[in-house]
């Protein structure tokens, strides 16, 4: 849910993991590690922000897209 919310803003806003991923700092292939894992919180918030969503928002399984 959290990588699939990720992506679904990623496409709305045009903008690439890799470029999410330099913007907000984080390592390459992050995000994509996320369809198996869960993120650090710190690193979840990191993206949330540059987003302007909450760290729920992301977490939430039916965002009404």
């Amino acid at each position: 849910m959290i990588y699939e919310n990720v992506m679904t803003l990623c496409k709305e806003r045009g903008i690439s993991v890799a470029a999410l991923e330099r913007a907000c700092n984080i390592g390459n292939a992050t995000i994509k590690g996320w369809k198996e894992g869960n993120p650090r919180i710190d690193t979840l918030k990191k993206v949330a922000d540059y987003f302007g969503v909450t760290v729920e928002f992301l977490m939430e399984d039916d965002v009404p897209w």
